[in-house]
Formats: structure tokens, C-alpha cells, sequence
């Protein structure tokens, strides 16, 4: 397993070892201990799948009260994924990092709790997949818009396929303290 740091502190870029022949691939997409003993010492309570077409770009979504680290990874497809850095007083807040994720790649990404995450499609479907360290509570959801110009994302789909919720995020800008992150903790 290599681990690649991003220039957001705890984003981290995961390849895992694959090992191939002639009948196709194998590889661990998670081991707790293996894990643990690189620095990733999260502890993972829920497992989500999401299936979506081209041009869908999902995000950016967070957890306010019960922040949620997140292990992503896809399955099929290409997805462009975003992280960005939403904890108060943070050197990087408002910064954002995005990596290229695809079944060709086999690359995961880490994203600590603290941070807004979205994705977007750029094949014709893709199967995404991703482990939380906290449940989704709905009541507890917070959004940045994905287009907010202050943290300007470079995202590569012009005029992507939204949900109305994620067009109606406010910019990061316009959330008060309470409606950003509270709290983050390691595992």
C-alpha cells in the first residue's frame, strides 16, 4: 500500500497493491490493522454505494455535529473527487483538492472529517463507493455550493446534472459558524 499526502493536511490518496495475472485482479479495499499502522486509525460504522451517469456531479456535503471521515474509492468508471477543507481556524479552510478516481487506477481517497466532499462523473456511469466513521443523519447535514467562486473547483464538466438540493447550497462564505463543522476527532 503507498500512501501520497495532498497539499490538504490528513487528504490522503491510497494505492493499494493489486496483484494482477491472466485472470484478472485482486486487492484489499480495506484492513483495519494495515490501516491503522500507516496513520489511518478511523474506525468505519457505515459502507454506501452510489451509481451515476455522466456529467452528474454530487456535493459538496458534510456532517456539522457528527463529522463523518469518509474512504472512497470507485468501482467502476472515472469520478473527479473534491475534498474541501471546512474546519474552523484550519491554515487550509476554504482550500480544496481534487484527484481523478477510477476502476483503471484502483486509487482510494482518504478525507478526514472536517471536510465538504463531491465527485462528479466523467465516464458514461460509475460506481462509487465509500466508507463513513459516523451514520448520516440528515438533520445534520450541511452544503457548500459546488460552484462557490471563493473556493473556485476546477471541475471538469461544464453544466453538470444536480440534485435541487446541491443547487441550493449557500456559498461558504454565507455559513455561520454554527453551520460549519464542530467538532473533529480521529476515530
Amino acid at each position: 500500500m503507498n500512501i501520497i499526502p495532498t497539499s490538504l493536511d490528513g487528504l490522503l490518496i491510497i494505492e493499494p497493491a493489486v496483484f494482477e495475472d491472466k485472470r484478472g485482479y485482486f486487492l484489499e479495499t480495506y484492513h483495519q490493522q494495515r490501516y491503522c499502522n500507516s496513520g489511518i486509525e478511523y474506525i468505519f460504522v457505515q459502507d454506501n454505494l452510489s451509481f451515476s451517469i455522466k456529467g452528474t456531479l454530487r456535493g459538496l456535503h458534510f456532517q456539522i455535529r457528527k463529522p463523518q471521515a469518509k474512504l472512497v474509492q470507485v468501482l467502476s468508471g472515472e469520478i473527479f473527487d473534491v475534498a474541501v477543507d471546512v474546519r474552523p481556524g484550519s491554515a487550509s479552510f476554504g482550500k480544496w483538492s481534487g484527484v481523478r478516481l477510477s476502476e483503471q487506477n484502483k486509487r482510494q481517497l482518504l478525507i478526514p472529517q472536517g471536510f465538504a466532499h463531491g465527485f462528479c462523473v466523467l465516464s458514461e456511469t460509475a460506481r462509487f463507493s465509500y466508507k463513513c466513521s459516523a451514520h448520516y443523519d440528515p438533520q445534520d447535514e450541511g452544503g457548500i455550493l459546488w460552484s462557490d467562486p471563493s473556493i473556485d473547483i476546477k471541475w471538469p464538466v461544464k453544466d453538470p446534472i444536480l440534485s435541487e438540493k446541491d443547487k441550493k447550497f449557500p456559498c461558504l462564505s454565507e455559513l455561520p459558524p454554527e453551520k460549519l463543522v464542530h467538532q473533529t476527532r480521529t476515530s
